[in-house]
């Protein structure tokens, strides 16, 4: 939220699923830690194979704003 100025939002209860569903599928990998509060908390990092399917997808984001954008100006 903070780097999309609250323009882009997770719902309360959809993050974990998420989660679940790249770890299932090998894009990221999760470990136990303590906190700084000495408490258990699971962290989660991009795998190797998470890392090139977000390169991928950056990719394709990248042509397809590009292509949306032309069109919107060719429409102004």
């Amino acid at each position: 939220q903070l780097f999309s100025d609250d323009v882009l939002r997770v719902p309360t209860g959809s993050l974990y699923p998420a989660l679940q569903r790249l770890l299932r599928k090998g894009l990221i990998v999760a470990e136990w830690r303590k906190t700084e509060n000495n408490r258990r908390a699971r962290y989660y990092r991009l795998a190797s194979k998470g890392r090139r399917q977000l390169e991928s997808e950056v990719e394709s984001w990248a042509r397809t704003s590009v292509a949306v954008n032309r069109v919107l100006e060719a429409s102004l």
